[in-house]
C-alpha cells in the first residue's frame, strides 16, 4: 500500500513537472511579458494609448516616443515573436491598456517556417482575437518588410502581404500600411542602407520610412 501511495505521489509530481515544462515551451516569452507588467506596476500606463505591438522591429523602435509622443503611444514589442505569440499574449500586451488604436507588426518571423497562406491564417486568428476584445478599436497593420538577410523569403513576404491586405480591407476599421515597396529598389531588391549590420533590424533611415507611412493613419488623442 505504501508503495502504491509513493508511486501515485511520484506520478502526480511528474505530471506537474511535465505540465510546467510544456507551458514553458509553449509560452516562451513569459519572462518578457512579466517584465513589462512589472514596469506597468511601477509606472502606471497612460489612458487610451495607441499600442504598437509585434516583434523586434517594434521593440527596437527606440525613438517611437519621439516620433509620435504627442499622440500618447506605447511600445509593446517582443523581440523574436511570431504571430501566434502576439495572439497568446494579446490581453497582456494590448487589451489590458484599453487602447484607442492598435498598430501591428507581425508575420516576418513566421516566414522561414510558414507558407504565405499559413501566415494569413495566423493573422486571421489574431484579428479575430482583437475583435473579440476590442470590437471598435481601429487597427493599423504594417506590411511585412523586405529584410536583406531574408532575401530568399521576399517573394513569400510579397505574397503574404497581398493576402493580408485583402483581409485587412475586409475588416472595415483597419488599414494596411505598405512599407514593403518603399523599402525596395526600383528593381525590386532589398536596400541594405536601411538596416543595421545584421541586415534584419532597421536603422534610422528604415524607421523614417515607417514613420512617414504610418503617421497619416494615427488617431489624435482627446
Amino acid at each position: 500500500m505504501m508503495y502504491m501511495k509513493n508511486s501515485m505521489v511520484w506520478l502526480v509530481a511528474l505530471s506537474l513537472w511535465v505540465g510546467m515544462v510544456s507551458a514553458q515551451e509553449t509560452h516562451r516569452f513569459t519572462t518578457d511579458v512579466e517584465t513589462i507588467k512589472a514596469f506597468d506596476r511601477i509606472y502606471a500606463p497612460t489612458k487610451e494609448p495607441i499600442v504598437f505591438v509585434g516583434s523586434s522591429s517594434i521593440r527596437r523602435w527606440s525613438d517611437l516616443q519621439v516620433a509620435f509622443g504627442a499622440l500618447n503611444v506605447m511600445n509593446r514589442g517582443i523581440g523574436g515573436a511570431v504571430t501566434d505569440d502576439i495572439t497568446h499574449y494579446l490581453d497582456e500586451l494590448v487589451a489590458d491598456y484599453a487602447p484607442r488604436q492598435v498598430v501591428l507588426y507581425v508575420g516576418e518571423n513566421d516566414l522561414p517556417k510558414q507558407t504565405a497562406e499559413a501566415v494569413l491564417d495566423k493573422t486571421k486568428t489574431l484579428f479575430h482575437a482583437i475583435r473579440e476584445r476590442l470590437p471598435e478599436v481601429p487597427i493599423v497593420y504594417i506590411a511585412i518588410k523586405p529584410s536583406p538577410v531574408r532575401e530568399q523569403f521576399v517573394p513569400k513576404a510579397r505574397e503574404a502581404n497581398q493576402l493580408i491586405k485583402a483581409l485587412v480591407e475586409q475588416d472595415g476599421n483597419a488599414v494596411f500600411v505598405d512599407i514593403f515597396n518603399p523599402m525596395l529598389t526600383p528593381e525590386g531588391k532589398c536596400r541594405p542602407e536601411l538596416f543595421v549590420s545584421d541586415m534584419l533590424h532597421m536603422n534610422d533611415a528604415g524607421y523614417a520610412i515607417w514613420e512617414a507611412a504610418i503617421a497619416p493613419y494615427l488617431l489624435p488623442g482627446e
